[in-house]
Formats: structure tokens, C-alpha cells, sequence
């Protein structure tokens, strides 16, 4: 019984914190730059299927067999996915606010559409199956397993932390910042605010794409159905209650949106009757709204966000 909670807990840290990675990357391109990105699925799907493409086992139906090593496949997906990210800046960061948003969404539409009905390259609706899995050999033993997977999880994780934490004190992070609290003055100081922003931009998402490409790896299947618009719901929610602008907050925020979705899904699960089940899935997305209000109410920065100074 104790290992069985140790292995789901490992199991469960493993997942928030690959959470934590693409938050990491949106509060690079939203909270550091002030891009509003509402395509995160996108960018994650493209990180997942290029590197489970590159290293799958070749089938019938379906490109593959490339037989890469899943650290490879990584680092694909990595520049698979900020390409697309650059690209997609390049192409809209003129826009502001709204109209970007709106542009970002669409952009994650398409990929999903093209995850959906590209057979021949995305597996389809049936999605991509086999994908090697890191400690594949002890899988048997689903404790060691967990822990094992964790190791590799934090290890990523920490190493993006701490990239992005001397980035964001670096003279770069430092335009970032200057951009988004005053583009004029940044400008006038000879910044580039279009080069500087499709960097942020493209590095962000080549981080969603990490995170995509370790989620695939870690589960070792990966579908469409992944990719909907509500993760990217999940991502901006656990960077709201972490706080905007901090990279502990987008973790420890991750940490805690996943954990509320997790104990919400098991609660409806135990106390809903089968054939509600359902319908009644949709109390997750309540109980996270709620709690988001309850925590902006009480903290509206998030958790490591900023006071306000009161005058």
C-alpha cells in the first residue's frame, strides 16, 4: 500500500512538472515579455509528435522508424517547435492583445487539425503508439519506474529553471521586461522590439515543445484528444495562481492547479453515479475556475507575483 502512494505520487510530480515546463515557457513569452499566447497547445503538440515521429519503431501506416535516441528527439522537438513559434511571431507580433490571441488560437487549431487528419504522418485520430519510454526496462516494476521517470523529469525541469531564471536577470531578460512595461522607452534606447519579442516568442515555445516531446516520452502514447484547448486553459491557470513574472510561481502554481484537477476528477469519480459521469466532468473546470478566483481574490499578483505598493 505505502509503495503503491509513493509510486502514484512519484507519478504525479512527474506529471505537474512536466505542467511546469510549459508554464515556464509562458511566462517567458507572458509574464516576462507581455505576449498573449493562447496557441500553447499547439506548440506542445508539435513538440510531442516530432520527437515521437523521429524515434518510434517503424509501422505500416505511418512515418517512422528514424530510430533516434530520445535525448535527440528532445532537442528536435525543441527546434521544431520554437521554429514554429518564430515563425508564427514573425508573422503576427505585430498585432496586439486580442487580435494576437486570437491569431495564437487559430495556429493551435491547425496543428490539431493536422494532428487529426494527417494520417500518414500523425497516425490520426489512433495517434502514435510505441514511443520509446526512458527506464523502459523495469517497467514491470511500477514504483522504481515512477521514480525513475521522476529523476528524469526534475532533471529537465530544473535545468529549464535555471536557464530561464539567469536569462530573465540578464541584460536580454532585462529588455524583455522594459518592452513590456514601456515599448516606447525601449525603443527610444535603440531596442528592437519585433527581434526582441519573436526571441521571447520562439524560445518559449521551443520550451512548450520540450515539455510536449518529455510528456510523450513519459506516457508512451500520444493522440489528438492531448492537444484540445483546454490545456491551454490548465497552463494559463496555474500561471495566474502562481504569479505572473516568476518562475518559482509557475511551478509551484502548476504544482497546485494540477493537484486541485486531480482531487477534483477523483472526488466526481467517487461520488457522481456512472452514467453522469460525463456530464459531471466538467466540475473540474469549475472547481478550478472557483479556486482561481478565491486565490486572485485573496492574492490577485498569485502566489510569488508582486505586491502592489498601497498609496
Amino acid at each position: 500500500m505505502i509503495l503503491d502512494l509513493l509510486g502514484y505520487g512519484a507519478f504525479f510530480l512527474s506529471t505537474a512538472l512536466i505542467f511546469g515546463l510549459i508554464t515556464l515557457g509562458l511566462n517567458l513569452q507572458w509574464g516576462l515579455t507581455g505576449l498573449f499566447n493562447v496557441g500553447i497547445a499547439g506548440f506542445v503538440a508539435i513538440g510531442a509528435y516530432a520527437s515521437a515521429i523521429l524515434t518510434s519503431p517503424d509501422v505500416a501506416d505511418r512515418i517512422g522508424g528514424f530510430g533516434w535516441p530520445i535525448w535527440a528527439g528532445w532537442l528536435a522537438a525543441m527546434a521544431i517547435a520554437g521554429a514554429a513559434a518564430a515563425f508564427t511571431g514573425y508573422a503576427t507580433l505585430r498585432l496586439k492583445a486580442d487580435y494576437l490571441a486570437i491569431t495564437t488560437f487559430g495556429v493551435a487549431v491547425v496543428v490539431q487539425l493536422v494532428a487529426l487528419n494527417a494520417q500518414g504522418l500523425t497516425g490520426g485520430p489512433f495517434g502514435v503508439a510505441f514511443i520509446p519510454r526512458p527506464f523502459a526496462g523495469v517497467q514491470d516494476q511500477p514504483v522504481l519506474f515512477n521514480f525513475a521517470n521522476l529523476g528524469v523529469v526534475v532533471a529537465v525541469t530544473l535545468a529549464t529553471f535555471l536557464a530561464l531564471q539567469r536569462l530573465s536577470n540578464s541584460p536580454w531578460g532585462r529588455v524583455l521586461r522594459a518592452l513590456r512595461e514601456d515599448e516606447r522607452a525601449a525603443i527610444a534606447l535603440g531596442k528592437s522590439a519585433r527581434a526582441y519579442r519573436i526571441q521571447a516568442f520562439a524560445v518559449g515555445g521551443a520550451i512548450m515543445g520540450l515539455a510536449g516531446a518529455v510528456q510523450a516520452h513519459f506516457i508512451g502514447f500520444i493522440a489528438p484528444d492531448n492537444y484540445l484547448p483546454i490545456l491551454t486553459f490548465q497552463v494559463w491557470a496555474m500561471l495566474m495562481v502562481g504569479g505572473s513574472g516568476s518562475n518559482w510561481g509557475a511551478l509551484l502554481g502548476a504544482i497546485t492547479v494540477w493537484a486541485i484537477w486531480v482531487a477534483s476528477g477523483t472526488l466526481t469519480a467517487s461520488l457522481v453515479p456512472g452514467d453522469w459521469q460525463a456530464r459531471a466532468a466538467s466540475l473540474q473546470i469549475v472547481a478550478i475556475g472557483v479556486m482561481l478566483c478565491l486565490i486572485l481574490l485573496w492574492r490577485p499578483q498569485g502566489f510569488f507575483g508582486p505586491r502592489k505598493r498601497r498609496t
